[in-house]
């Protein structure tokens, strides 16, 4: 089948920082690209506006023959999928209430779906990247928090009330750390603030590390990324901050998996990309915490479409759902 055979849909990755626009095709290959920051379209209606001059713009550059048949918008918020509305976005103001889907269709002239980014970017994962061999799979983002999304009988599941996969807020402890989502929530543990804050008390310790050598003593530009590169250098501190990361993580993965039994886990994010050694801790303690009869049933994989799993996800949402 060549392209101009094929069915495309536009996926659009709304972001706190940028908004990335792709035309994809069915097969999960980028043919054009768009991009532009989120404080250049400030409001809704400046990133209405932008986003349609944006659409316009890859159709034109996209074969005459193409066959558009909708879009996909990822949003980092609260979002009724099929309704098409935005409850709340978490760090973009001036999108709470919104009905994006209808006024982004009006604008565009083409079928628009709207989910959470981490949604988008699970269901691009499981069909076109390291999940597309599973039926039942998990997808994790690690960042500034810890996103997931659920694929159950090869479709994602968003709950009753469209929120299912919030796995940053599944607990590992009790008496943990509270937040306005509960207590010991996997995110207050490992997302990438808290990574830094147990970095920087092991260098105010006094204890022997490269951190702080491996960004020429600038606080400032430590980060998880650091972390790992000196775990792969062999410092003891930053090897024992990824162990005891991994382990919190494999602590929600095996309550997620004596509830799921999903066939795999993809993992996500900045951090886990070429990180053979958190993969490999990951593994061993998710072992740890499983019975044998589920750990050798499950698979922990990275995922594989990096930077274009939202983009990509965004248009499945049109082209699947």
């Amino acid at each position: 089948m060549n392209d101009s055979e094929m069915r495309h849909a536009i996926g659009i990755d709304f972001g706190g920082t940028s908004v990335k626009l792709a035309l994809v095709n069915e097969r999960g290959a980028i043919l054009v690209r768009r991009k532009f920051n989120t404080s250049d379209a400030p409001g809704q209606q400046g990133w209405l506006a932008r986003v349609e001059q944006e659409v316009a713009s890859i159709r034109a550059e996209a074969a005459p023959d193409t066959q558009i048949v909708g879009a996909g918008v990822g949003v980092p918020g609260f979002v009724d999928f099929e309704r098409g509305y935005i409850y709340e976005l978490t760090n973009v103001p001036g999108w709470t209430g919104v009905h994006l889907g209808a006024l982004l269709e009006e604008r565009i002239g083409l079928r628009t779906r709207i989910d959470n980014d981490v949604n988008a970017m699970a269901l691009g994962e499981c069909t076109f990247g390291a999940g597309r061999t599973y039926q039942h799979a998990v997808f994790v983002t690690l960042g500034t928090g810890v996103g997931g999304g659920l694929l159950i009988n090869n479709k994602l599941y968003r709950g009753a009330h469209w929120m299912a996969g919030e796995i940053g807020h599944v607990s590992i402890d009790m008496n943990g750390i509270p937040s306005p989502t509960g207590f010991g929530g996997v995110e207050q543990y490992v997302g990438n603030r808290r990574i830094v804050e147990r970095m920087e008390k092991a260098i105010d310790s006094g204890r022997a590390t490269i951190l702080l050598d491996l960004v020429n003593g600038d606080r400032s530009r430590l980060s998880p990324k650091v972390l790992k590169e000196a775990a792969d250098k062999g410092d003891v501190v930053a090897l024992e901050i990824l162990e005891y990361v991994t382990d919190c993580l494999a602590t929600a993965f095996a309550s997620i998996t004596y509830i799921l039994q999903p066939q795999a886990f993809i993992v996500g994010g900045g951090v886990a990309e070429d990180a053979k050694l958190l993969f490999q801790l990951l593994r061993k303690n998710v072992e740890k915490r499983l019975s044998a009869h589920f750990s050798k049933r499950l698979e922990i994989k990275p995922a594989e479409l990096s930077n274009d799993a939202g983009v990509i996800g965004c248009a499945t949402l049109a082209l699947i759902e």
